[in-house]
């Protein structure tokens, strides 16, 4: 059913359920809306399980320290989450968004179709097992909608590109458009039997020592690497032929790296002593790091500098609705908590886009 709730995961558990004849605890008002302490808790849990913290609403008044730390780093985002849903749904409705009887019977018909689901009763019990009613659901989808549309309308106008902007977020940003260096190496590993810590085994070590130089003179006189892998080495690899990689350089310790530095491709190493034994490496083959071409990497870069034009124009949308709001807090650790995340998190002036394209 995941997928079926794919359209609504922008809006999700921070969506603003139907309420009846419950009364709840009121931590927030905007405008006149509110937010309540079992919303707060849906969405912590949410965000918790999402770190693999498996905690329920029972336990988020525990004095569990991990409990405790993850919830004041989850928090502050999902009270700002929350309000700014809030606002976009408040200002598409003040727009006349509105989800259509038809519109909702299409989105059902391609939700059914895309997880092969043939009736209603199958659908339906794809909802029970999430725990959502078809009025809810159906709630979720026009929130959606709504965001979607408010985006759409208001955000999305603003986001033109010129060339000149492209060009010069790719001077600066040349490393996003560099390819990174690899290193493809093969391996042969002789095994030294391991003892308890602090002991060493000096005949096993000097058998392991003079197995390994004798093999790494064999593939040095020229027989093939691989082969010799596949008949002596310890290592799983040795089904490859002792193949290991492509390795970004990136990914290589610092300290092996340099062993790699000064070799050429066909360059076979000394016996390296490693935790488990002796190890003879070879390199096999290597790609340099290669900055791409402005033509090659425009439609790259013409997404990075859309991306980071909608999150900044986003951004000052949400800030100007933010402005004009009525929020009213009832708990005033929630509302510090709310406020240093927002001045956290403030658009710098250096942000801001110079050509509007």
């Amino acid at each position: 059913m995941k997928r079926i709730l794919a359209m609504v995961l922008l809006v999700g558990a921070a969506a603003i359920p139907l309420r009846a004849d419950i009364l709840e605890q009121i931590l927030v008002k905007v405008n006149g809306d509110i937010f309540t302490k079992t919303e707060l808790e849906q969405r912590q849990v949410q965000a918790l399980r999402q770190r693999n913290l498996p905690y329920d609403a029972k336990d988020l008044q525990s004095n569990d320290a991990t409990l405790k730390k993850a919830l004041l780093e989850v928090t502050p985002e999902i009270l700002v989450n929350s309000i700014d849903q809030m606002l976009l749904l408040q200002r598409g409705r003040e727009l006349g968004y509105k989800l259509s009887d038809d519109q909702f019977k299409q989105i059902l018909e391609n939700i059914k179709k895309e997880n092969k689901i043939d009736t209603d009763a199958q659908f339906q019990q794809a909802l029970d097992q999430e725990g959502l009613t078809m009025e809810q659901f159906r709630h979720q989808i026009e929130q959606q909608l709504i965001i979607n549309r408010v985006q759409q309308v208001e955000v999305m106008p603003k986001l033109s590109i010129s060339e000149e902007e492209a060009k010069r977020y790719y001077d600066a940003h040349k490393e996003d458009f560099t390819t990174e260096s690899t290193v493809t190496l093969r391996e042969i590993l002789i095994d030294v039997p391991a003892l308890k810590p602090g002991q060493i085994n000096v005949a096993a070590e000097d058998e392991a020592k003079a197995k390994a130089e004798a093999i790494r003179a064999r593939v040095v006189g020229g027989e093939d690497f691989a082969k010799v892998a596949g008949e002596v080495s310890d290592a799983p690899s040795k089904a490859n032929g002792g193949l290991i990689g492509p390795i970004k350089t990136t990914d290589i310790d610092p300290n092996f790296l340099k062993l790699l530095e000064p070799m050429k491709v066909g360059d076979v190493t000394e016996p390296i002593r490693t935790g488990r034994g002796y190890q003879i490496l070879k390199l096999e083959s290597e790609t340099k790091g290669e900055l791409q071409p402005f033509d090659k990497a425009r439609d790259l870069v013409a997404d990075k500098v859309y991306a980071e034009k909608q999150r900044v124009e986003m951004t000052k949308y949400l800030e100007k609705l933010r402005d004009q709001a009525i929020i009213e807090w009832k708990n005033e650790d929630l509302k510090k908590m709310y406020d240093d995340y927002l001045t956290s998190h403030k658009v710098a002036p250096e942000e801001l886009p110079s050509h509007r394209g």
